[in-house]
């Protein structure tokens, strides 16, 4: 049999039935009309922000929760009410939404403050500016008229990691500065530990207010699953015990309600592929290891280059032989990285930190041994999958050049 041309693989692929009506529905970037089980959550973000309506300034808000609690759903569609009201009423306000995520936008100090600007309309070269000059240009972009602007920072934990808590201090300082606008800020976080770490100076003045959002549970994960495939799919094109099944496991990953939609997604997906014309359980399995496996490449991708040193020495010493090792042997493999890539060199203290952070992650398991008189040390081995370690060395030998 002849293979397929790919403009006859296209033409066929076009000619099939879709298992979806509405995909977009189930993927991260959608703001539904209502948002189940974060009523408390909804109130409170409107009752900081409603304030600019009367030309006042509201205070800045700090918003932090895991991953998948419905944090950046909840301010997006807050801000978008906001913002319907204050053109209705013909009142100046603004939002600026900001994922500092986006390694080219929030990787660095001037290029965070020249992406502000220009989401203001203030023309800024890419590169070339002493960092003064931008941020006065910044200034400018806000203060040419009277208006409340709201800046969102989305994950604003990789922000302060990749530029430095400094830029949170000017921000949280410029309002003396402005003659006709006032600036609040909203930070939003994953970890919710992070605004623990800040400067004092930067942690009083971005913490005026805060919300944490907990986890769903899986009677609501369930609940918020069926009131998206009721528009994503259908009737009988989710089997039964799928949605109880994707809640499930997404409740054991702390309640992620961003997981159990990928979950279902992905389930769809796999099932259309194979010509399918429903989504069973089978599929929910299939789709979990999928994810479970970009989910670690993901996490090993965003670490920083000290960490992703410190996991390659790992890998690099437990090959997959899946011996243990421990914290001394890890270290001056380390060393040997940072010195062939250039690389600073930290204590051998930070890297234990470091190593506790990726255990933390799941990453790795370290388990703490006694010695007797010689102390204590870590036994480390990996938890990565097996079939994942070649792709992830060459992942993080990518990353670090």
């Amino acid at each position: 049999m002849p293979q397929l041309g790919l403009t006859d693989y296209f033409e066929q692929f076009l000619e099939k039935e879709t298992i979806f009506r509405n995909k977009k529905v189930l993927q991260a970037n959608y703001i539904p009309d209502t948002i189940p089980h974060r009523k408390k959550q909804i109130e409170f973000v409107a009752s900081i922000l409603a304030v600019s309506l009367r030309h006042e300034k509201p205070s800045n808000l700090f918003i932090y929760g895991k991953t998948g609690t419905g944090k950046t759903t909840v301010i997006q569609h807050v801000s978008e009410s906001l913002i319907k009201t204050a053109v209705d009423k013909q009142i100046p306000v603004k939002t600026i939404y900001v994922n500092c995520k986006l390694k080219k936008i929030a990787d660095t100090e001037y290029r965070i403050i020249a992406e502000l600007a220009r989401m203001l309309g203030q023309d800024i070269p890419a590169t070339g500016l002493p960092t003064d000059e931008v941020y006065n240009l910044f200034l400018k972009a806000i203060d040419k008229e009277e208006q409340i602007v709201i800046l969102i920072l989305d994950e604003i934990d990789r922000l302060v990691e990749k530029a430095g808590d400094n830029i949170l201090y000017s921000l949280t300082r410029i309002n003396p500065e402005l003659r006709k606008a006032q600036l609040s800020l909203v930070g939003i976080s994953n970890d919710v530990r992070f605004i623990e770490n800040l400067d004092s100076r930067v942690k009083s003045s971005l913490g005026e207010e805060e919300i944490v959002f907990p986890p769903y549970n899986a009677l609501e994960l369930r609940d918020i699953l069926d009131k998206r495939a009721k528009l994503a799919f259908d009737e009988n094109i989710v089997e039964p015990g799928v949605l109880e099944k994707c809640a499930a496991y997404a409740a054991r990953e702390h309640g992620d309600a961003r997981r159990a939609l990928d979950l279902l997604r992905v389930a769809a997906e796999l099932s259309e592929r194979e010509s399918g014309i429903s989504i069973t359980p089978d599929y929910i399995d299939m789709a979990e290891e999928r994810i479970e496996k970009n989910r670690v490449l993901e996490i090993v991708r965003t670490q920083p280059k000290q960490s992703q040193s410190v996991l390659l020495a790992i890998l690099e010493l437990i090959g997959k032989s899946q011996k243990k090792i421990e914290t001394g042997e890890v270290f001056e493999k380390y060393r040997e990285i940072c010195k062939s890539i250039g690389l600073n060199i930290l204590t051998q203290r930070r890297i234990s930190d470091l190593i506790s952070e990726l255990d933390m992650l799941g990453l790795i398991n370290a388990k703490v041994i006694s010695k007797g008189r010689y102390g204590r040390t870590r036994e480390i081995y990996i938890t990565i999958p097996e079939g994942l370690f070649e792709q992830i060395k060459s992942t993080l030998r990518e990353d670090m050049l």
